[in-house]
């Protein structure tokens, strides 16, 4: 059955990334679901993202001995299980009741790093409190420094050892589906009425996140709007907030300010993660936003292997952007990424099942990870290179 072949299956119960996605379509509103699923202008990227895991194919390689394989690693100072960290999602707490809280949770018990966005619905104090495991905290390029300066004051003591500075935004880009939804404001009386209705057509999601999972609010941002009662009170600000003059002589008061592991976010050409590894990032993520920025712009897979051979490991690189499985985990890994982060993966999970969903899809990967490592040979993380793809002069 190929790729695009309608299931007839019995459905029982959900085996794949893409069968959370179509269980998260199911419950949520559309409008957040096309959040999470959609992506920039015509969306070529965000579909391209996904297209080059899917074409590059894996060398299959019989009798060895892989009784022993490992999907561990260590990376930015920790052991994890597996080289899959949870990417930062805006608006998470809109998908399931405290929804930040309940992935967090799935990612400690999976031994797996968690990110927790700017714009999350919780707050970093509400992590903190759920947390057994250090988390990441991700922070926007923002036109308020001081503002900057006390949410990284407020994750240090919290405990956060990474600070994932997201570079791919000094402007929004623009996402149709949202201008359509109605979500990026100015809607008609149509459109609102529409809107409604859409939220009330979902009473079990109205039950678990609206009513059950309050408050709705971006709890990072409170104390800049501490009479803020909604998230459209916080619209107007997270607007303008965003800086299109920041260069790179800007980053030196991120290292003033933070001296944990500092990982960029949003690199996508050679000579920028040249500039990355020269003033000192940690790690950089190979990353075109989910293609919800720029449409056009090349997979990232694609870009990754001449970015690591431009790097030859003077920093970490963490790749994202159209991993759906434990199969493409290894082919980033094989292309020249450390680790991989993953977004729409766990965020359709969540929106499906809470924190049980985020913890099948990260046990499915890690399984997955497994048997594409045991027929390609391999026994760690380590010994996963381009020795096991297959070039496409190959094919």
């Amino acid at each position: 059955m190929g790729p695009s072949a309608k299931d007839s299956s019995l459905n029982i119960a959900p085996a794949c990334v893409e069968d959370y996605r179509e269980l998260a379509r199911k419950r949520l509103p559309r409008q957040f679901f096309d959040y999470i699923d959609g992506h920039a202008y015509q969306e070529k990227t965000g579909h391209n993202n996904v297209k080059a895991f899917e074409d590059l194919q894996l060398r299959q390689r019989i009798l060895r001995d892989v009784s022993r394989v490992d999907t561990s690693t260590h990376f930015l100072g920790r052991d994890m299980d597996m080289p899959v960290i949870l990417a930062p999602v805006g608006l998470t707490g809109c998908f399931a009741k405290r929804g930040e809280v309940q992935g967090l949770k799935a990612a400690n018990k999976a031994n797996v790093p968690f990110t927790l966005s700017t714009v999350g619905i919780c707050s970093i104090e509400e992590l903190q409190q759920a947390a057994t495991q250090p988390f990441w905290f991700q922070l926007y390029v923002i036109k308020d420094r001081q503002y900057c300066i006390r949410l990284l004051e407020r994750a240090k003591a919290a405990g956060c050892d990474t600070l994932v500075f997201t570079v791919d935004l000094p402007v929004l880009g623009e996402r149709y589906r949202d201008t359509r939804n109605g979500l990026s404001g100015n809607g008609s009386l149509l459109g609102n009425l529409k809107r409604a209705w859409d939220i009330i057509s979902h009473p079990k999601w109205v039950l678990d996140v609206p009513i059950g999972g309050k408050p709705l609010t971006f709890g990072n941002l409170q104390e800049a709007l501490p009479d803020a009662q909604g998230l459209n009170d916080f619209k107007g600000w997270v607007d303008d907030q965003f800086d299109p003059s920041i260069s790179w002589q800007d980053l030196n008061w991120i290292r003033d300010h933070w001296h944990g592991n500092i990982v960029l976010k949003g690199i996508l050409d050679v000579e920028d993660a040249k500039q990355a590894a020269a003033i000192g990032a940690d790690a950089i993520v190979v990353s075109n936003h989910g293609g919800r920025q720029l449409d056009g712009v090349p997979a990232t897979l694609s870009a990754l292997p001449d970015i690591a051979q431009a790097v030859q490991g003077k920093t970490k690189i963490i790749v994202d952007s159209g991993i759906r499985s434990g199969l493409d985990v290894v082919k980033a890994l094989a292309s020249g990424a450390d680790a991989c982060m993953i977004g729409r993966a766990w965020s359709y999970a969540l929106a499906a099942r809470g924190e049980q969903g985020v913890s099948h899809v990260l046990a499915i990967m890690k399984n997955e990870m497994r048997v594409a490592m045991s027929l390609t040979g391999v026994n760690n993380i380590t010994e996963l290179n381009s020795s096991v793809l297959i070039k496409p002069s190959e094919r």
